[in-house]
C-alpha cells in the first residue's frame, strides 16, 4: 500500500486578512497617486514638484531602513548601482510621468504603466536571461490592444491645443525608465543589498539629480503657498512612496511576486474611477472595450510565470 503524497504548500490564502488587507491597500494607494499628481502640476513646474516629493520622502525612507535594522553602508559598486537606479527610477521615471499628465489624463497614464510588465520581461530576457511563456506574450498583446483603444479615444477627445502624442511619448519614456531600474537592481550586486537601503540611497541620488534638472529647466524654486499642494506632496512622499514599499515587499515574501503583481489591476481600476469622478473622463463603447481588453490581457499575462 503506497503512502499518500505530501500536501503541497501554496502559502497563505489570498483571502486571509494578512494578505488581503495589504494587497488591497497598496493597490488602492498606488491607484490614487496618479490623480494626486494632477494637483501637483497645477501651476507648479513638474520638475519642482518631483523634487519636493522626494526631498520629503528620502529622509523618511532612510529612517525606515534604520528602524528595520538594515545596513546603510554601501560599497563602491553598490553606490554606483544606487546611482543608476536613482536616476532611472526617481528622476527619469517620475519626471516623464509628471510631464505626461500635463497632456493626458491620469487614468490613461496609469493604464499605460500597468503594461510595465512587458518591458520588464524584454529587458529581463536581454540582460539576465529570463524567458517567458507564450501565454505571457499573448496576454500582453491583448492588453496592448486594449490600451491602444483607450489612446485612440484620448486622441479624438483632445482639445485643439492639446498634445496627446507628446503625453503618450512621455508616458512610454517613464515606463522604460522604471523598467530599466527594475531590471538593473535585480543583478547580483543589488540582491546583496537590503532593498530599503538600496532604495533610500537611490532616492537620495535621484533627488539630487531632480534638483539640478529643476534649476536648469524651470529656473528658481517655485514654492507654492497653498496647503493643498503640500498635503498632496506629503501624501505622495509618505503614503505613496514610503508606507507602500514594506507592504509590497512583505506581500512578495508571503505570496510570491507573481500573485503580488495582480494588484496592478486594482491600481488601474482605482485610477480610472478617480479619473472618471474628478477629471471628467467620459466612457464610450471604445473606452469600455479598451479597458476590458487591457484588464483581461493583464490577467492572462500575469497568470504566465517567468522561467529563468
Amino acid at each position: 500500500m503506497t503512502s499518500a503524497p505530501a500536501p503541497t504548500t501554496f502559502g497563505p490564502s489570498m483571502l486571509s486578512p494578512k494578505v488581503l488587507v495589504p494587497f488591497m491597500l497598496t493597490g488602492t494607494i498606488w491607484g490614487s497617486t496618479w490623480f494626486v499628481i494632477t494637483g501637483q502640476i497645477d501651476g507648479v513646474p513638474a520638475a519642482w514638484s518631483v523634487f519636493y516629493r522626494f526631498l520629503l520622502a528620502t529622509p523618511a525612507l532612510f529612517l525606515l531602513a534604520v528602524v528595520m535594522g538594515n545596513r546603510l553602508r554601501l560599497g563602491r559598486p553598490e553606490h554606483l548601482l544606487a546611482l543608476g537606479v536613482g536616476i532611472a527610477q526617481f528622476s527619469g521615471n517620475f519626471l516623464f510621468v509628471y510631464h505626461a499628465e500635463s497632456h493626458i489624463t491620469s487614468g490613461i497614464v496609469a493604464v499605460m504603466f500597468a503594461l510595465l510588465m512587458v518591458p520588464n520581461a524584454v529587458f529581463a530576457k536581454v540582460f539576465i536571461g529570463e524567458k517567458v511563456q507564450g501565454g505571457f506574450i499573448g496576454g500582453s498583446l491583448v492588453a496592448i490592444a486594449g490600451v491602444a483603444m483607450l489612446l485612440v479615444h484620448e486622441w479624438r477627445a483632445a482639445p485643439l491645443d492639446g498634445n496627446v502624442g507628446l503625453g503618450i511619448a512621455l508616458a512610454i519614456g517613464g515606463m522604460l525608465a522604471a523598467s530599466i531600474a527594475n531590471v538593473v537592481q535585480a543583478n547580483p550586486t543589488g540582491r546583496a543589498v537590503p532593498m530599503v537601503s538600496l532604495l533610500a540611497w537611490a532616492m537620495l541620488y535621484g533627488t539630487i539629480f531632480d534638483l539640478g534638472f529643476a534649476l536648469l529647466t524651470a529656473g528658481p524654486p517655485a514654492v507654492p503657498g497653498g496647503w493643498q499642494f503640500w498635503a498632496g506632496t506629503a501624501y505622495l512622499a509618505l503614503i505613496g512612496s514610503v508606507v507602500t514599499f514594506p507592504l509590497h515587499y512583505n506581500l512578495v515574501r508571503e505570496i510570491g511576486a507573481g500573485r503580488t503583481a495582480y494588484n496592478a489591476i486594482v491600481t488601474v481600476c482605482v485610477a480610472m474611477l478617480l479619473s472618471t469622478l474628478f477629471e471628467g473622463y467620459r466612457w464610450t463603447w471604445l473606452t469600455a472595450s479598451g479597458a476590458a481588453l487591457a484588464l483581461l490581457g493583464m490577467g492572462l499575462a500575469l497568470r504566465s510565470r517567468q522561467k529563468r
